[in-house]
Parts: C-alpha cells; structure tokens; sequence
C-alpha cells in the first residue's frame, strides 16, 4: 500500500489547542467505495436524515454503474464495493446486477438493507450474484420496538425474509452472503439491546454492529447516549471490538450499562478489546481509504457528506452542506480521485486540523459545516461524530 506516516503538531496555537503530537498512515489509496443505488425506500424511519433534507430523490443509472467499474479497473488497490446511502438499496431494480458485475471483478460486495424487499426469489438472485455480506438494519426486538423507530415496518417479516435467505444459502450449497446486525442505540430503545441476541441467533447473523443515533429531527435530539463521552477519551468510554461486536463510544451509566452487558452474557461473549485509537479525532472514511457515491454520480470523502441535511450535534441543531468532488457520469473515477483539492483535503483530514467544536462548540461557526475558528474552509470535520467513533458505520 502507498501510504506515508505524518506528523500532526497541534500545538501551532498554544493558547487554544492542545500540545499533542500523533504518529498515523495517510492514506491516498483506495480500498473502499459507498455507493448509493437510491434515494427512494420503502419505510419512513425517524432516524433518517431524509426528515430534514429537500433533496431529489432519484436512482443510478445503469449504465453511468457500468462506467464506474469499468473506470475503476484503473484502480487496482480497491477491493470492496458497499452497497448503501439514504435509500434502501434492494429498491434499485438493478441492484442484482450491480451486485453480480462488481463480484465478476474480484470485488468484495457489501448490502445494508432494511429486509423488507428480501423475498425468496432476491434472496435467491443475491446468492447467485455473489454477494459477500448483508446487513440487516433492525434498531427494535419486537414489533413495538421496531416500528417505533421505522414506521410501516414489519419485523417478523424481516426475520422471516433472512430465515429464507439462510435456507436459500444452505439448499444452493453456498457460503455467503454472511449476515449482520445493525442496531442504532437510542435511549428508548437500549433496554431492548439484551434481546438482540435471541435475534441474531434467529437470523444466523454473524456479527452485531451497534452505533449511536444522529438526530435529524428536535423530538429525537435527547435519545441520544454519548452526552459526555462525545467530548472526552475516557477509556471506558472509547469504542470496543472484536469479530462478532462492535460498540461505539457511550456514556458508561448503568442504565446504559446494564442492557449492554445483559447481551454479552446472553451472546456467551467476553467484553470486547477497547480500540486503541491512534489519534482524539479520526477519520474512519479517510484512514481506510474510501470514498462514497450518491445515486447521482456525485462523489464525496464520506458518507456524512453525501448530502445537504440538518442534525442535532449534542442538543446543538447543525446545517450540513455536501461536498461533492466530481460526478462519475462526467469524469473518470481515478481522475476525480487524484484531483489536487479531493488528495489535499484527504491529507487535511487525515492530519485532522480542525476546531474541536465537539468540545466547546457554542459559537456560530458550529451551527454549519461551512468554516471553523480555526481558518478552515468548507467542508470542515470537527463536529463529526465518525471521527470520534461515536457514529459507526460497517
């Protein structure tokens, strides 16, 4: 891998920001690509940033997908395809096909999905084309739970669609895709997190994914659990992992506590390593070297910056605009990638020098992501909850 190690000094304003100095890889190669077949789905979550956003809806045309792999022969470091955005990604009525052309370049494909489109007969042509892992958004264990947060939802149907998937695998002889579990932890509905074992045990689901909530909307800005541990590197309170769970940043409460080591016992598993994180802010998009894609062809740095939305950072309402770097439909992927301002903000944020406005936050320039106290110009990263392992994505 093309990589170099730099040294980030922050203490070039001793009077404001901290003496530390960090040693990590910055990353200009490309191993990752989210891309956003549609905007369009087919629940209505509480949870999701299409509450507060006037966006067009639309889906990727085939043939601009077509492109894009054809251009990313060009970039031989990549491996993994992951199929997600804002939408519901089985809502595409090609996403079979997208599937089968990215596994027939030795590509590894990804789904995040909610599961309600999975019939036996998508269940069957998914396993045909190849797809590596699929990941079931639930955030509920029962049915009150779950529509609670993604009204029209039917989570026995849901587990009723991955239970044929499963028995689809096995009859084809097949060993993916492998499932997963994706849990947004709220403060309504983290006393259901102990239920998520017998949940994941029904699905087969391999490993559990649990994040944290960004709220989109005022009635949800205090379900949120990360009040404190937002703001602080406490090691208690940093991310854990290990091959079956991964758990974000949380504020260790013991009504908070409690549900989370109710399912390790009943998923028989010992407390997950605490991540050793090279840096306080990190980027998790631009240190692993991915990029995303919108259903429009338009590629950003991260999945955060995809699109224009409001959201709620610590109670603090905060307008996001995206940042876009190129469309695909209109430029080579390798030429977009290489652009001086797309590898000089990937090299920014790999050194991370921004205003912690997390930590102190208040003034006005943390109501946008447009500029920060610190000179930095649009899009500036330091009110991202990705970069402090608050947020998780797969």
């Amino acid at each position: 891998m093309n990589s170099r190690h730099t040294v980030n000094n922050t203490s070039k304003k001793a009077n404001v920001r901290p003496k530390k100095f960090s040693l990590f890889p910055l990353t200009q190669t490309l191993s990752k690509i989210y891309l956003e077949p549609t905007a369009q789905c087919n629940l209505q979550c509480r949870t999701c940033l299409r509450n507060s956003w006037d966006e067009i809806i639309g889906a990727m045309d085939i043939k601009v997908y077509r492109k894009l792999l054809a251009d990313l022969e060009e970039m031989p470091t990549l491996n993994t395809i992951a199929f997600w955005g804002i939408g519901e990604p089985l809502f595409h009525p090609d996403i079979v096909t997208m599937v089968a052309l990215a596994h027939k370049k030795g590509l590894q494909t990804e789904i995040i999905t909610n599961g309600h489109l999975l019939d036996q007969d998508m269940a069957h042509r998914l396993i045909e084309a190849g797809l590596d892992i699929l990941v079931v958004s639930v955030d509920g264990t029962d049915q009150a739970s779950y529509q609670e947060i993604r009204s029209g939802g039917d989570l026995l149907l849901v587990e009723k669609n991955i239970k044929t998937l499963n028995r689809q695998r096995a009859k084809m002889g097949r060993k993916h895709p492998d499932v997963g579990l994706e849990f947004v932890i709220t403060k309504s509905n983290i006393t259901r997190l102990p239920d998520l074992a017998h949940t994941a045990q029904s699905m087969e689901a391999k490993f559990i994914i649990l994040s944290n909530l960004l709220p989109c909307t005022e009635d949800m800005k205090d379900e949120i659990t990360y009040w404190i541990s937002a703001t602080i590197n406490e090691k208690e309170e940093l991310p854990k992992k290990s091959d079956e769970l991964i758990f974000p940043r949380m504020d260790m409460r013991l009504e908070y506590l409690t549900p989370f080591m109710e399912l390790l016992k009943r998923l028989d598993k010992p407390m997950p390593d605490v991540l050793d994180l090279d840096q306080e802010y990190c980027c998790p998009f631009i240190q692993k070297g991915s990029a995303a894609i919108s259903w429009s062809g338009e590629v950003s740095p991260c999945i955060a910056l995809m699109h224009s939305y409001s959201c709620y950072i610590l109670g603090r309402q905060k307008r996001i605009r995206k940042y876009s770097v190129g469309n695909i439909a209109q430029e080579k992927f390798g030429v977009i990638w290489n652009k001086e301002k797309y590898r000089s903000f990937r090299e920014r944020v790999s050194n991370f020098d921004f205003s912690p406005c997390v930590q102190c936050s208040g003034c006005n320039y943390s109501e946008t992501n447009e500029q920060d106290c610190f000179g930095n110009s649009h899009p500036v990263c330091g009110d991202c909850l990705w970069a402090r392992s608050v947020l998780l994505c797969p």
